[in-house]
């Protein structure tokens, strides 16, 4: 009986693989720098923590796995990573699962208690964004469960968008600029939406245009 032997080629480094290196390095290096802001929040003092004290450990759990999620994410889409190691490449979509389902899950629970201290607009806001990130993650794992890879792919790029528009909305809100526009119950809403849902406006006029090609 003859048997069918699969051969994959084993991942080397190349002068080529420092571009997709940098830009793991760069995530690494935003995603610390955005999460340094939070810092103070693990002095665990009401002071420190105001209105998440009840809620502490669901708060650094959606902050450390949120930035967990960013960190994994972007290495998905390695190409070299994904087709010459792919054990690795499943090993790290399985944290980057986790890391999405324990942030959002904890999202969900603070845009349900304390979100509403600042305003309803913002705290439904924030349960539409963390219920997009968990829908469209969950379809990008099904859809490997199924062997879909060209679904697969699309809905991870959409869940990584998601992901990535935390950071974009946090440091908007930062800019000197954007906080004379008005308070984080006036202003936070517009950013959030315009945070996730615009990139994803675009990604997906792309992808219409390459079907659209002759």
């Amino acid at each position: 009986m003859k048997k069918d032997f699969t051969f994959q080629p084993s991942f080397k480094f190349s002068g080529l693989d420092v571009i997709p290196v940098a830009i793991w390095g760069a995530t690494v290096f935003v995603t610390w720098l955005f999460m340094h802001a939070a810092d103070h929040y693990l002095e665990m003092t009401p002071e420190a923590l105001g209105r998440y004290f009840q809620l502490r450990w669901i708060l650094i759990g959606h902050i450390t796995a949120g930035g967990g999620a960013l960190i994994t994410g972007v290495l998905q889409f390695w190409n070299k990573l994904r087709t010459q190691s792919r054990r690795v490449h499943r090993l790290v979509g399985f944290v980057y699962l986790l890391a999405v389902l324990m942030s959002s899950f904890c999202a969900l629970i603070l845009a349900s208690t304390t979100s509403y201290e600042v305003g309803w607009a913002y705290a439904f806001t924030l349960q539409i964004w963390a219920g997009v990130w968990i829908t469209s993650t969950a379809i990008a794992y099904y859809s490997v469960i199924r062997k879909n890879f060209k679904m697969h792919e699309e809905w991870m790029i959409r869940s990584y968008i998601i992901t990535v528009a935390f950071l974009v909305s946090g440091f908007a809100l930062k800019i000197p600029s954007v906080e004379r526009l008005g308070s984080l119950a006036d202003v936070g809403p517009a950013f959030f939406w315009a945070g996730w849902a615009v990139p994803l406006f675009i990604f997906e006029i792309i992808r219409a245009a390459k079907r659209l090609r002759p």
